[in-house]
Formats: structure tokens, sequence, C-alpha cells
């Protein structure tokens, strides 16, 4: 007997988590269930507002079709789904099927997007070396540039990882740097595209020697990942990139040009943040993941994530969005 049921759930959030142009208080997202011969394979289908090209409404159609298919014995065409809902589905099928290990890699670089003083005190309980991440591009690149040279001389072991989401021009992020102190430099691990085309990022990092990491670059068509000195990282947010082999593909390519390949969130729930973390130890076990954005809820969905106090909802408790048997 083969069944697959569809999850809505609905997380309420910080009230500080702001995307690019609006202020999100609630997460929406699927968790799918696929049962078979006494096995569950489960996933999470999450499109991010902003982010992703496709809607919830137009994600869960998408997925009810292909669950469909799945249950009918039917081929899934991988190519023709969207990031989010080839994500969900992947991942489930493989639980089913038990290609993904239960280990997971939990410890995770701290997030700073906001006030640099939660940060210093997550860093004060942190063993040494430190490696944290910053958002830069929400304020001032003056102010990001203070901020950022303040955490690099308040903690001497601490490596950053900073993300502009192609917020800057070239001029502002070279305001950014000028209050840098040029010794802290190799203490940036490295900067995601700061400026808004990649060929203005590669200018910023001949300039400046800070390394970058491909993000938003990795998600457009005709991009092709290449060995160069300037790039240190890509950052890969599974539920914007698609299946689970296409993650693979990019973790393989970059271990193949010494790129390191950084497993990151896209606000999933607790639930899908405990997948990513299994993922990150399965495919880049010697990478620190982005995985701290838990703390961006104000609660957690069925899987807590370790040492999170934050109260947990089980999925018992989430709307049925659609269910179905084998015929």
């Amino acid at each position: 007997m083969k069944t697959a049921t569809l999850f809505r759930y609905v997380l309420p959030m910080d009230s500080g988590v702001i995307l690019r142009h609006t202020r999100l208080s609630v997460r929406n997202g699927m968790i799918l269930e696929l049962n078979e011969a006494g096995r569950v394979g489960r996933g999470e289908i999450a499109p991010l507002p902003e982010f992703s090209q496709e809607t919830d409404e137009e994600a869960q159609l998408q997925a009810i079709a292909v669950l469909t298919s799945w249950l009918n014995e039917e081929p899934i065409d991988w190519d023709s789904l969207y990031p989010s809902v080839a994500f969900g589905i992947s991942v489930a099928l493989a639980e089913l099927n038990e290609i993904l290990p239960l280990a997971g890699h939990y410890a995770v670089a701290p997030l700073c997007s906001g006030d640099p003083d939660e940060l210093l005190q997550k860093l004060a309980h942190m063993p040494s070396p430190k490696t944290a991440k910053v958002k830069v591009g929400m304020y001032e690149a003056v102010r990001d540039g203070m901020v950022v040279n303040m955490l690099l001389d308040v903690v001497p072991d601490l490596r950053l990882r900073l993300d502009a989401n192609r917020k800057w021009t070239l001029e502002k992020a070279g305001q950014f740097v000028k209050y840098i102190n040029p010794t802290y430099r190799s203490r940036i691990a490295f900067l995601e595209e700061p400026c808004q085309t990649p060929a203005e990022s590669v200018a910023f990092a001949l300039d400046t020697g800070i390394q970058l990491a491909w993000d938003e670059s990795l998600r457009e068509k005709g991009f092709e990942l290449k060995k160069d000195e300037n790039v240190a990282a890509i950052v890969i947010k599974p539920t914007l990139i698609g299946s689970l082999e296409t993650v693979q593909l990019w973790v393989e390519k970059a271990h193949e040009l010494g790129i390191e390949p950084v497993i990151s969130s896209s606000l999933e729930s607790s639930f899908g943040l405990n997948q990513l973390a299994r993922i990150a130890h399965w495919l880049a076990p010697k990478t620190l993941p982005g995985l701290d954005t838990v703390t961006l809820f104000a609660q957690q969905l069925e899987i807590p994530w370790p040492e999170c106090p934050l109260p947990l909802i089980p999925l018992s408790d989430c709307e049925i969005a659609w269910t179905q048997c084998a015929p």
C-alpha cells in the first residue's frame, strides 16, 4: 500500500525578519509524507517569498500532480519541477528508500542580521576558532563596515562570512571596505555577491583581496562554476536550487574545483533544518553549514533543533491539505 499526504503549516516569525522588501510575519510551507510497505519518507516544500520563482499555491498544485504520478508508478520529470517541489519530494524519496543518512551537522555559524551585541553573546560561548555570518547591505555601507570591523577587532579568533545579497553598487561596496582595517580582511572567509552584477563583484574582489561566494548566481541560467582564486565558496540553498541530485552535483563540482560548498537554509522550519543538517553532514561534512535560522521563528515544527527552547508544534496539529492512496 502506498499513500501520500501533504500537511500545510503556518508558523509565526520573529518580528525582526526582513526579506528584500517586506517584513515576514509568518512562514508558510508544506510537509509531505510518503508511506510504502511500512516505510516512511518526509520532506519540506516551502517556497521563500521574494526569492522563489513559485508561489505556495503553485507549489502545492504541482506537488499534488507529482505525488499522484508517484502513486500511479509513473516517472517523475524532475527538470519540469519548481525547485522547492523538486527538493521536498526528492528528500522524501531519499528518506523512504533509506538513502539519506540519519547523522546531522548541527554545528552552525551563528547569524547576525541586526544587533551585533547579540552575536557577541553567542560568540562568547563558542570554542575557538569561531565562525559567524553577518548580513550586510540592509543598512548604510559605512555602518556595515564599522560593525564588521568592530567584530573582527573585539574577537581576534573570529572568521566572518558576509552576505550582501547584491545590494551594493561597486562604489557602495568600496565605502563598506574602507572602514575595515586592512589587516582584518584575511579573516573575512568570503563575501556573498556584494555587487549587483557578478562582474562588479569580481572587480571588488580583485581590488580588495576579499574572496567571494556565489549564491544568487547559481540559480541563473547559463551560470558556470569555474576555478577562480577570487571565489572561496558557493552557497547552496536547496529549496531554491532544486532536487537532491542537483544539490549533489553542485557539491561535487565545488569539491573538484577546490571551492567550499556551504549548505544553507531558506528559512525552512525546524523540521526542514534538521534535514538540511543531515544533507550537510552527508555531502559536505568538512564545511560548516549556514543553518542558524531557527531563532528567527516563534515556534518549531515536529522535530526540534538541538538545544532550541522554542515551543514545538506536532505535525498532527497541521492542516491536511491533500492525501491519497495508490489505486
